[in-house]
């Protein structure tokens, strides 16, 4: 199982958000290149980047520093979401050298762009669905639908999506623990591997995740916990690889 730190981007700097609001924010540098520094150098062998910004305008706006972490790291792979709308700027971030793109808003208000962007570029897209009380937001979370997000992991199970990140609303940045039980369901019902976000507070959350790893559980996003340090990023991926090759 993966730990991924995450580097959320607003106005070109690492923040974090409490339930996604935009005016509850923490700055946790100044310098986001600095801080995806610090996270490989404890051991990450993924990023995952957010573009902020960009969710709420519909299309990058921090692009440029995403593509400066992605020169700095080319042998790193990074996952990018946020404003992610077009094939263009699709296109874009995989020719700066980013592995994958996450899909959100989009992806709830048409589908079928995402099974033709899955076509067109083959294992690179990443379906995001962040929801509350299991029905899936859109807009930066500003907009909840009636839409299950089990329901629409389902419909993705065969559009070739190589994996959903799922985010319990109510619990990103709260560091309240993850909703296990809503991330197994996802990916029960799509049959496509997921990675837990929102809530993931110390190693309990983790060795919770892990239990599940074997039905569907890619890794675990982790945000205000390693910039906090109740989650040592270092420590978690070790712990992760040793129950790896454990088999338990």
């Amino acid at each position: 199982m993966l730990i991924i730190p995450a580097i959320d981007l607003k106005d070109g700097k690492c923040v974090r958000l409490r339930q996604g609001r935009m005016e509850d924010s923490t700055v946790f540098s100044e310098d986001p290149v600095e801080v995806a520094a610090r996270w490989v150098d404890a051991g990450a062998r993924r990023l995952h980047l957010v573009d902020l910004n960009g969710a709420f305008a519909g299309e990058p706006v921090n692009g440029e520093i995403v593509n400066t972490i992605a020169s700095h790291y080319p042998d790193l792979p990074i996952q990018i979401g946020g404003g992610i709308r077009s094939a263009d700027t699709i296109e874009a971030y995989l020719r700066a050298g980013v592995q994958w793109v996450i899909i959100g808003t989009k992806a709830v208000k048409d589908p079928d762009f995402v099974a033709e962007m899955c076509q067109r570029f083959p294992g690179r897209i990443i379906v995001g669905l962040d929801a509350k009380d299991g029905r899936v937001a859109t807009d930066g979370w500003a907009e909840v639908s009636e839409m299950m997000a089990t329901d629409l992991a389902r419909h993705f199970a065969s559009a070739g999506v190589d994996s959903i990140v799922y985010t319990d609303i109510s619990r990103d940045g709260m560091m309240q623990g993850v909703n296990v039980e809503a991330t197994v369901a996802v990916a029960e019902a799509g049959g496509i591997p997921v990675i837990a976000s929102g809530g993931v507070t110390n190693m309990d959350d983790l060795m919770r995740l892990a239990e599940f790893s074997d039905r569907g559980i890619l890794g675990a996003i982790t945000g205000r916990a390693i910039y906090e340090g109740t989650l040592d990023m270092a420590e978690a991926q070790a712990w992760c690889d040793t129950v790896s090759q454990s088999g338990s």
